[in-house]
């Protein structure tokens, strides 16, 4: 039965996080199927080519899916895409098409892209596109007609790149909500098992700190991602924020990974035959939860985080195990390990290393 209500907390994370994936992917994906649709149009009235082919495929390929659009990653791919398509359209056209030509034109493509970067996605893609080449008819538009194509749709997805990133805060943002409140959440089961006394609700707090692993390595993505762009497209004036954003969500998969620590531990404790009052620290549990959801909220809006300093600062001075849990070792370990990540929170909220380590009582 309990495996069974594990199974259905980690099904209902994950179709959460699924949606969040998917309501964020509404504005980058139409952007990629708009580029690919202008590619095509440019490549049909403007170089009058019939069937170009590789015109909306390379600025599909490029652009993706997702709004993690590094500007050195789209170069990668359309200068990738580019020259295995003219490797291909080139060799293809002066010693014809076959199992040996595929194979000149797949090791000369490889070469010439290593030679031109070292990014593995320029060699892969490379490669890839001389393979479509070889194996597929030729088209309208001359010896180099497929090439010119990849030209224009690699060009209108590096121009998509740069000039329509829309606000680029708006993903890191969200997932760093999401980030946040998944923590908050699995602070809030791990309180009420540690109040209730129920193991089982604390090891449901370790399933759950565990399941929103992909958000929160997502997070730190996105902003690594947006803040890679913001240098170079119109939203160089976030970059200040988009860096909080990255730092915030490396401080919140750590303070995560306490958390999971100090789930299991709880879950040993509350299950002892001997009983430990941890009712004190499951309060202390509770007010840490209310702290980073005051500063999920503030990582939405773009605020930094001062509405929740102050309750994870409160918080951090009542983290004491010389006044929680005297002559019980097993309640004050349970302290302890609320200590570190109380510090990330802190961090995370814009307090110096120094000053978040500070807001604790000396052991």
């Amino acid at each position: 039965m309990f495996r069974r209500a594990l199974r259905v907390l980690v099904l209902r994370t994950r179709a959460r996080q699924g949606w969040t994936r998917a309501r964020a992917g509404l504005i980058p994906v139409g952007q990629a199927a708009l580029a690919a649709g202008l590619a095509y149009l440019i490549a049909t009235r403007v170089l009058g080519h019939t069937d170009p082919f590789f015109a909306p495929v390379a600025a599909w390929l490029c652009l993706g899916f997702s709004a993690q659009r590094d500007v050195r990653r789209v170069a990668e791919l359309a200068v990738g895409v580019a020259v295995g398509v003219g490797m291909g359209d080139l060799i293809v056209h002066l010693i014809g098409s076959g199992w040996w030509q595929l194979t000149v034109v797949l090791f000369v493509s490889a070469v010439l892209a290593r030679f031109i970067d070292s990014g593995p996605l320029l060699v892969m893609q490379a490669g890839a596109q001389a393979i479509i080449v070889v194996g597929l008819p030729a088209a309208s538009g001359g010896p180099l007609g497929r090439w010119t194509d990849a030209l224009v749709g690699g060009a209108i997805a590096l121009l998509f790149a740069v000039l329509v990133p829309g606000d680029t805060r708006r993903r890191p943002r969200a997932l760093g909500e999401r980030g946040l409140t998944e923590l908050a959440e699995t602070l809030e089961v791990l309180a009420r098992g540690m109040r209730e006394r129920d193991a089982s609700e604390a090891r449901a707090a370790l399933v759950r700190g565990r399941a929103s692993e992909p958000v929160l390595e997502e997070w730190q993505t996105a902003a690594r991602s947006a803040r890679d762009l913001a240098r170079v497209s119109v939203g160089r004036r976030h970059r200040e924020e988009l860096g909080r954003l990255e730092e915030q969500a490396v401080l919140t998969d750590r303070a995560m990974r306490s958390v999971r620590v100090l789930a299991r531990r709880s879950a040993a404790v509350v299950a002892a035959e001997e009983p430990h009052d941890v009712g004190p620290v499951a309060d202390r549990v509770e007010r840490f939860a209310a702290g980073v959801r005051l500063l999920a909220s503030d990582v939405g809006r773009g605020g930094g985080g001062l509405r929740a300093r102050e309750v994870l600062e409160q918080t951090a001075g009542l983290a004491d195990p010389h006044a929680v849990g005297s002559g019980d070792w097993q309640v004050q370990s349970l302290v302890m390990l609320l200590r570190s990540p109380l510090v990330d929170m802190l961090e995370a909220t814009g307090t110096g290393p120094e000053n978040a380590r500070g807001a604790l009582p000396e052991l």
